[in-house]
């Protein structure tokens, strides 16, 4: 396998294939009896999910190993998904699956290794696509070339990735600090917008010419006891353990401000085309907001489609989904293709007279999941929510045009961290690219200087070579070594 991305060799550099400076040690696979999760042994690694980390995650421990690797070996992720995956071993020692190679290398700066497979991981991946499940075989990762500098050089290089890497890894630790931080400032801007902070200053300048809530309420269900529509007074929580409101303002059920609620579509599989209706399901919702990917459609019926309709200003909620998802919303916005919604979501219609749609969406962010958590039916780890609890849960309830001001005043400052955090998400993407940059460097001899007076990589490949002369690569260590290595007693 040539290096494409690697093409002239500097000065005392050597292009050798792994079988030149390394041995393989390839894992094996461990029956289930023979491993524990009691600290029992050494570490058992399965797979690149276990070495990921700085630090391995252990779960499995073995004392009865079948192929060992040392600290500093160079891991690799032979077979799987994560094929090409690695890592150095940073632990004594650790028994390793079928998944996984050990590199390991006498005269070696191993880290340089590791850190010549990690530039070269798409390759790796390339090399073990192909088939049913990805893998690469010995000979393969034994003839895989490389570009070797002297020893030396080896040091300085990975002493100088290490350093930048460093200064990278906190730059962009900082960047994810800042970015969980704007998800507690939205929740803080949500907070002050529900507790009235938000309109203060607005309120007092509009006092005299507000409807309080009550007075509003009751002229709603007087509409809707004129129209025959159920009374929903009745709440599921204490509101009085709730935050307090402004004057003016009234704690309200959710059902009272609802025009109609109905759940999705059901159909089977064979109702589902590329030139149907669009669906949305519950992954079409995200943070709020309706999110255009992955769309499904259905061929539907005329008298259907008029049914499961999604109209501008409905709020779908997803009823049903793991418990710390159960219960997200968002808004159907304008220009918006025509579309129905399946099952496991409910369409809620405002009243739109005294409501604003974004504005109660919003309440459901602050406070849906915390109320759906603990209302949710828990059934084979899918929690449901149903229409009910939806309509029984309280909101705090202002007149419309305070509610649409409050719309305004929380658009206006989750815009601003939108901005950031894209932003955000560009500096960690260039820290990516950064990466690869200092990479590409190190391996084609830019980013340190070189020194003549070093041992060219040819000369103690000499003497690599005579010490390996008639000790052939194994294929799995004996029986003796894997007790030396184990070093029990």
């Amino acid at each position: 396998m040539v290096n494409r991305n690697l093409t002239k060799l500097p000065i005392g550099w050597a292009f050798v294939k792994v079988r030149d400076i390394a041995d393989l040690i390839s894992g094996q696979h461990i029956l289930a009896e023979n491993y524990n999760d009691n600290n029992d042994g050494i570490p058992y690694l399965t797979g690149p999910a276990d070495f990921s980390f700085k630090y391995p995650i252990i779960s499995k421990w073995t004392t009865k190993p079948k192929a060992i690797a040392h600290k500093d070996d160079v891991l690799l992720t032979v077979k799987g998904a994560g094929v090409g995956k690695t890592n150095i071993l940073n632990i004594d020692k650790a028994a390793i699956s079928r998944q996984l190679m050990a590199v390991r290398g006498a005269v070696l700066n191993h880290h340089y290794l590791f850190y010549y497979f990690d530039f070269l991981f798409h390759i790796f991946q390339e090399m073990g696509a192909g088939s049913t499940v990805p893998g690469i075989d010995r000979e393969s990762i034994l003839n895989f070339q490389i570009f070797l500098p002297p020893l030396n050089e080896q040091h300085r290089i990975v002493a100088k990735i290490e350093e930048l890497f460093s200064d990278l890894d906190a730059g962009v630790e900082a960047l994810k600090k800042a970015k969980a931080q704007l998800k507690l400032y939205r929740q803080a801007v949500l907070k002050a917008a529900f507790g009235g902070r938000l309109t203060a200053a607005w309120r007092e300048a509009h006092k005299e010419e507000l409807e309080p809530a009550s007075v509003i309420l009751e002229r709603i269900r007087g509409e809707s006891k004129k129209a025959g529509q159920v009374s929903h007074k009745e709440f599921l929580i204490d509101v009085s353990t709730l935050h307090s409101l402004p004057e003016k303002w009234e704690w309200v059920s959710l059902g009272e401000l609802i025009d109609s609620m109905q759940n999705g579509i059901y159909k089977p599989r064979e109702f589902y085309s590329r030139d149907g209706v669009a669906c949305l399901r519950m992954y079409n919702i995200e943070n709020g907001e309706i999110v255009w990917k992955d769309i499904k459609r259905m061929i539907l019926s005329k008298e259907e489609i008029a049914q499961y309709e999604l109209k501008v200003g409905d709020i779908l909620i997803n009823r049903v989904n793991s418990r710390e998802l159960v219960g997200k919303a968002a808004v159907i916005p304008v220009n918006l293709e025509k579309c129905v919604y399946e099952s496991k979501n409910i369409r809620m219609r405002l009243k739109t007279n005294y409501t604003e749609s974004k504005y109660v969406n919003y309440w459901l962010r602050l406070f849906g999941q915390g109320y759906f958590n603990m209302n949710a039916q828990q059934v084979v780890g899918m929690a449901s929510i149903n229409q009910q609890q939806i309509s029984a849960m309280p909101v705090p309830f202002t007149n419309s045009f305070e509610q649409y001001q409050i719309v305004g005043e929380v658009d206006f400052h989750f815009s601003i961290m939108d901005s950031m955090e894209k932003g955000i998400d560009k500096g960690i993407v260039q820290a990516g690219r950064l990466r690869q940059a200092i990479l590409k460097k190190a391996f084609t001899g830019k980013l340190v200087p070189q020194d003549p007076e070093d041992e060219p990589a040819a000369e103690w490949l000499k003497r690599i070579k005579k010490e390996k002369t008639g000790h052939p690569d194994r294929k799995k260590p004996g029986r003796r070594a894997i007790q030396r290595d184990l070093n029990y007693g």
